[in-house]
C-alpha cells in the first residue's frame, strides 16, 4: 500500500496565474492538456485554490501495480473544499473508463497506511467490509489530504470539454447505474428505520460533474456543479455538502428516542393498576412492590395501593399491639366470700 507522490513546483504541478477565459492553447498543448489548464484557471478565477493549492498529475496507487493520477488536485480550504480531486474529459474516454476511475479512488480511500497498528490490520483483513469500522484519520488518504470537513472520502470532480450533451448525459447516466456502489450512500442501521430519512455518506466518494463551457460562461463559482445522484445544478460547496447526512441523522435520531421513550411511557401509564379500595394509580415504588419477587411475598394485598396497603399494616400492627398487651398483662382475681368459721368437735358453745 503506497500512497499519493506530489508534482514538484515547476513540473507541471502548478499553473500561471495569467490564464483567462480567452486563453488560446498553445502549440505544446495537446487538447487534454488545454482542458487542464483552463479548467485550474476558471477554479483559480473563482477563489477555489490558489497557484501553489492546484497540481497535476497526482499519482494515487490503489494497488500494487496500476497507478491512477488524477487530471488535478485541488485544496482550497478558504474557499470550502479542502481538498477535490478532478479528472478532464475530452471525449477520449468512454463512460466505462470513468467508472473506472472512480472505483480505484474509492479503492485508495479504503487503504490503510504500511505503519498502520496491527490490531487494525488483523481487523480489515478477517471481512471484505473491516475497513468501514477504521475511522479516516487511520486510513491512507489522510497522510496526504486534511479533512474533507464532510462525510466521505476525497471528492472527484469530472469536468467534461469539447464534448455534447448526449455524450454528457451518457456518461453520467453510466456513472449513477455502474458506479451506484462508490459514490451512494446508505441507510443509517437504526432501531427507527420508519423515522429515519437521513444517509450516511461515510464510505462514498463524492462524486460532481461538470463541463468546461459552463465554468468559462458563468464561472466556477457560479451553481454549475451537480452532484451525481441528485437534481439541479448548484454551487461546487453546496453540490459536496450533505444536508441529508449525519448532521440530520443526529437530529431525526434524538426526536425519535425522545419520541419513542414518550409513548413507552405513555403506554406503560396506560399498564399502572389501580387501588381495589381506594381507586388510586399504584405509585412507581408499590408498583414495583408487587412485582419484584424478592418483595412480592411481603406486599400483602396486592390489589392495593400504597397508602392502603400502609394502612392494613397500620391496622396489623395495632392489632398485634393489643394483643401483645393484652398477655403481659396478668390477670385480676376474683372476689370471694369470706369462709365461714368452722365448727369441730372442740368448739366451745355458749
Amino acid at each position: 500500500m503506497v500512497g499519493l507522490h506530489h508534482a514538484h513546483p515547476g513540473e507541471g504541478g502548478f499553473l500561471p496565474s495569467d490564464h483567462g477565459r480567452s486563453h488560446k492553447r498553445g502549440a505544446g498543448y495537446d487538447d487534454h492538456a488545454a482542458a487542464v489548464t483552463l479548467t485550474a484557471a476558471e477554479l483559480h478565477r473563482a477563489g477555489i485554490g490558489h497557484r501553489l493549492g492546484l497540481q497535476t498529475e497526482i499519482a494515487h496507487r490503489p494497488g500494487s501495480r496500476f497507478v491512477q493520477r488524477a487530471d488535478l488536485v485541488v485544496r482550497a480550504s478558504e474557499a470550502g473544499v479542502p481538498v477535490l480531486l478532478v479528472e478532464v474529459d475530452c471525449r477520449t474516454e468512454d463512460a466505462h473508463d470513468l467508472v473506472a476511475k472512480l472505483r480505484r479512488y474509492w479503492e485508495w480511500g479504503r487503504l490503510l497506511p504500511k505503519d498502520a497498528h496491527k490490531r487494525t490490520v488483523d481487523l480489515v483483513r478477517s471481512r471484505p467490509d473491516a475497513i468501514e469500522h477504521v475511522d479516516h484519520d487511520k486510513r491512507l488518504w489522510r497522510r496526504f489530504y486534511p479533512p474533507t470537513g464532510r462525510e466521505g472520502l476525497v471528492p472527484l470532480a469530472f469536468v467534461f470539454a469539447d464534448t455534447t450533451t448526449a455524450k454528457v448525459a451518457n456518461t453520467v447516466a453510466a456513472l449513477e447505474q455502474d458506479g451506484r456502489c462508490y459514490w451512494a450512500p446508505r441507510r443509517y442501521g437504526t432501531l427507527y428505520p420508519k423515522a429515519i430519512t437521513a444517509l450516511d455518506y461515510r464510505q462514498a466518494v463524492p462524486v460532481v460533474i461538470t463541463t468546461l463551457e459552463q465554468l468559462q460562461e458563468h464561472g466556477a463559482g457560479a451553481a454549475v456543479w451537480r452532484r451525481i445522484g441528485r437534481d439541479g445544478e448548484r454551487t461546487l460547496m453546496a453540490a459536496l455538502d450533505n444536508p441529508d447526512g449525519h448532521a440530520l441523522y443526529r437530529a431525526q435520531e434524538a426526536r425519535a428516542e425522545a419520541e419513542d421513550k414518550q409513548r413507552r411511557a405513555a403506554q406503560r401509564e396506560a399498564q399502572r393498576p389501580v387501588c381495589s379500595r381506594c381507586g388510586r394509580k399504584f405509585s412507581d415504588e408499590r408498583w414495583e412492590e408487587i412485582t419484584v419477587h424478592r418483595t412480592a411475598v411481603r406486599a400483602g394485598d396486592r390489589s392495593v395501593c400504597g397508602p392502603c396497603r400502609a394502612d392494613d399494616v397500620a391496622h396489623q400492627e395495632a392489632d398485634a399491639e393489643t394483643v401483645r398487651l393484652q398477655a403481659a398483662t396478668p390477670p385480676e382475681p376474683e372476689d370471694s366470700p369470706e369462709p365461714e368459721r368452722g365448727r369441730g368437735w372442740f368448739c366451745w358453745r355458749t
